[in-house]
């Protein structure tokens, strides 16, 4: 059995409290960005299978908006950010003031792939800066990428490594909610996918023994 399967409640309790300083983070950074008040918060935090993971996204052959990054540093991996593209328009009409944004079939309007690039920038950036604080590792982000695409074809480039070890990711759930907005007008979920090796160090870090 991994350890990651042997993980308590309190355990997943510490990984939530990271995904809240994050959503935190990053919703104070949307606020001055929208001019509006932005509240965030993290409904869950799992440990899932992949293939429950790819069904967060609506499964392998369902059309998502994602922002990728490589972690580099004390403990490299993976991270996404996933939405329904629905919901990443809704987004970003907000962010543009632009209501005929669509990112249901290309080409896509550059403004709105531009907005939904800084979108992910912020909320990767935010996550990735809490955990790294949280842990005290270094942990770098690269150049977010952005893709509108099939989420098998999507999210399984980083799944090749990590599954020779494990078929365990980290999800954090997110609900972006603000002020004249509808009601959780965005519910997008990471998923956190550290290298085989870098698994130990994250929670290593956040006090987990993985040896027992």
């Amino acid at each position: 059995m991994s350890f990651l399967e042997k993980l308590s409640p309190l355990h997943l309790d510490i990984l939530k409290e990271v995904g809240n300083i994050g959503a935190g983070n990053a919703a104070t950074a949307l606020s001055t960005l929208l001019n509006k008040k932005i509240d965030m918060e993290v409904p869950d935090v799992r440990i899932l299978p992949f293939d429950e993971m790819l069904d967060l996204a609506g499964g392998p052959e369902t059309i998502i908006a994602s922002v990728f990054l490589r972690i580099c540093g004390d403990a490299p991996g993976s991270m996404f950010f996933v939405l329904p593209p629905s919901q990443a328009a809704c987004f970003i009409q907000q962010m543009t003031d632009e209501r005929d944004i669509s990112f249901e079939s290309p080409p896509f309007s550059e403004i709105a792939v531009s907005a939904l690039q800084e979108l992910g920038n912020i909320l990767t950036g935010s996550y990735l800066s809490a955990l790294s604080d949280f842990t005290r590792l270094n942990l770098q982000p690269s150049v977010p990428a952005l893709s509108i695409d099939m989420a098998g074809a999507t999210i399984g480039s980083g799944l090749i490594e990590l599954s020779q070890v494990s078929d365990l990711a980290i999800v954090i759930d997110t609900a972006i909610s603000g002020v004249g907005l509808d009601t959780n007008f965005v519910n997008g979920h990471f998923f956190l996918l550290p290298d085989p090796e870098s698994f130990e160090i994250i929670f290593a870090s956040l006090g987990v023994a993985t040896n027992d």
